[in-house]
């Protein structure tokens, strides 16, 4: 409905506010002072101030405070097939919510090929080559008790300077594709519990196939850690090798929890790099 107006790719600050005659919002907000403005207009500058509210790019008319809507407005608002609505909060609780709602809904979002999930409470995407293994992981993952957010084509809007929101397209929405099972509905499977709506992106989990001389080459220490840049966003990144043997769920879980604990400051390598230091340093065995 909004986005028929002409206002795609405008701010959400442009699109709703109080109400405004000469610079018009396509969401216009109406409480008890905007309401005993017009009725202290004049009859006929009344008459010219309700219909220029319902012409032009006004696309939806709210009236809040738990105030009724005059005859006259819901008149106007029949007459011009302008949705009018009430709510019981104040108007700048109103344009608050629509504002961080239309921030998120019109915000330019790129898809990323990867499974998104909620690993112990931590947005986590996992990305690999075709055929590694991402949903089988994730099936695995939710089976363990973690939830899916999207498979295949999650996408991602920047809602703030350095938050990525994920969420599922509506056609994708808890399906998951298992080569050798097809299409699963993990809803339907597991219960409603294991299916998260949005997420923020904290962490990316890359899969990568190594072979013996590549898994020689890693940091035995610190893994292999990176940033990955979306949307202008960086999302610390950590490489998890795909050989025969490993479970990857689990060293998914460490990933996440290792996580969390560097963003608390804690670093295992360099504690451990330290605690070496002073046994070498006391002459400790």
């Amino acid at each position: 409905m909004i986005q028929a107006r002409e206002i795609s790719g405008a701010g959400a600050g442009v699109i709703v506010g109080h109400l405004n005659l000469i610079r018009q919002h396509p969401v216009q907000v109406l409480g008890r002072t905007e309401l005993n403005y017009l009725h202290n207009l004049g009859k006929n500058s009344r008459q010219d101030a309700v219909a220029q509210l319902f012409a032009g790019p006004t696309a939806l008319v709210i009236v809040t405070g738990g105030e009724t809507p005059p005859d006259d407005l819901m008149q106007a608002a029949e007459g011009s097939a302008t949705p009018l609505l009430t709510s019981t909060l104040p108007g700048h609780q109103v344009i608050n919510h629509l504002q961080y709602f239309l921030d998120a809904a019109l915000a330019v979002h790129v898809t990323v090929h990867g499974v998104f999930l909620e690993v112990t409470g931590v947005g986590t995407l996992v990305t690999g080559d075709s055929g590694i293994g991402k949903s089988e992981l994730a099936l695995e993952l939710i089976s363990r008790g973690h939830r899916l957010v999207a498979d295949d084509a999650p996408e991602f809007r920047r809602v703030a300077p350095d938050t990525l929101r994920g969420t599922c397209p509506p056609a994708l929405r808890d399906f998951l594709e298992v080569r050798g099972l097809g299409v699963l509905n993990v809803r339907a499977m597991f219960g409603d519990s294991v299916i998260k709506y949005d997420k923020n992106l904290r962490l990316i989990v890359h899969l990568e196939a190594m072979d013996e001389r590549q898994m020689r080459h890693l940091d035995r220490l610190h893994g292999q850690r990176r940033s990955r840049a979306i949307q202008g966003v960086d999302v610390p990144q950590v490489t998890l090798p795909v050989i025969p043997g490993l479970n990857l769920a689990v060293l998914v879980e460490c990933a996440v929890r290792g996580h969390i604990l560097s963003l608390r400051g804690y670093n295992a390598g360099q504690d451990f790099i330290e605690r070496q230091q002073r046994h070498m340093t006391q002459g400790e065995p």
